[in-house]
């Protein structure tokens, strides 16, 4: 059977759960190779890009996004991720190239090369503002962070699964994880034995090493309850730049700054964060432009 990424959506228990189930190895794979990213920028990113599709599925609009940014005192830098409710994510590490030793349990000491600092979702409705909620990091992990956001910013207990296998050549093995949410209203006995079996689980990193489809990760998650798979879509890394987006946010360097790189007379070239395709723009491009600049 071909491998496909892709994300499950379920609800359970008359709907007092609602779980999401992802796959992501290809887009995982794909930001490595365009990031040129370490075994341990690898996992931190596709761990943060897969929680970040899951949270995308809770946006209801199609213009709706979320970003999920992540800012430390460790080697990493920082990282963010953004999605919107297609299915399609973008992401990328400040520092590329980070590597340290194995942590106690002997995986990716993702939490050491992030450190101590905050997340922050962003999630841009379409409003005037968008709603932007930031907690302290609890270890650097990302699951374990997501769990806590949702907590502490949406009042939601809920648990976040989070996993990526990396191989010996850097590829990325197995990539995705789970996140599952108690809605208001659960029973006690619903909360006791959804507990019960996730405290039962192997790590998602042993989970994915078997193999298991985003509807079996359900299933162990899920086990004993009556549940429903209600959706599931194909997810993606998409980054959707385009010359006349990067024209735009030139624009709005102002008039001053575009006289001054004109003036240099050489040519300016753009590199997109996301997908590390460039753009040049000559110094009569950046005189066009001046126009339109404030």
């Amino acid at each position: 059977m071909e491998y496909r990424d892709y994300m499950v959506r379920a609800t359970a228990a008359d709907a007092q759960i609602r779980a999401f189930a992802i796959t992501s190895r290809n887009l995982v794979e794909e930001a490595r190779k365009i990031h040129d990213l370490s075994p341990i920028c690898s996992a931190a990113l596709g761990r943060l890009m897969s929680g970040a599709l899951m949270m995308g599925d809770m946006l209801k609009n199609d213009k709706d996004a979320l970003t999920i940014t992540i800012e430390g005192d460790g080697p990493i830098g920082g990282l963010l991720a953004t999605v919107n409710n297609k299915g399609q994510v973008k992401g990328y590490v400040r520092n590329n190239q980070v590597a340290l030793p194995n942590n106690e349990g002997g995986h990716l000491n993702v939490g050491g090369a992030v450190g101590n600092g905050t997340l922050t979702v962003t999630r841009d409705l379409g409003l005037k503002d968008p709603y932007v909620g930031t907690i302290q990091l609890l270890s650097g992990e990302i699951a374990d962070d997501l769990t806590c956001y949702f907590v502490e910013s949406e009042q939601i207990p809920s648990s976040v699964g989070l996993g990526v296998l990396v191989k010996n050549d850097f590829s990325i093995m197995e990539a995705g994880g789970f996140i599952v949410q108690l809605m208001p209203g659960a029973t006690e006995e619903v909360i006791s034995k959804l507990e019960g079996n996730i405290q039962g689980m192997k790590s998602v990193t042993d989970i994915l090493r078997e193999g298991k489809t985003p509807e079996e990760l359900l299933e162990l998650v899920l086990n004993g309850f009556d549940y429903e798979i209600t959706d599931n879509m194909p997810v993606e890394f998409h980054c959707g730049c385009d010359r006349d987006r990067v024209e735009r946010a030139l624009i709005l360097l102002g008039k001053k700054e575009l006289e001054d790189l004109a003036s240099e007379g050489e040519d300016v070239e753009i590199k997109c964060h996301f997908c590390g395709k460039a753009y040049s723009f000559t110094p009569d491009n950046l005189k066009q432009m001046m126009p339109k600049a404030k």
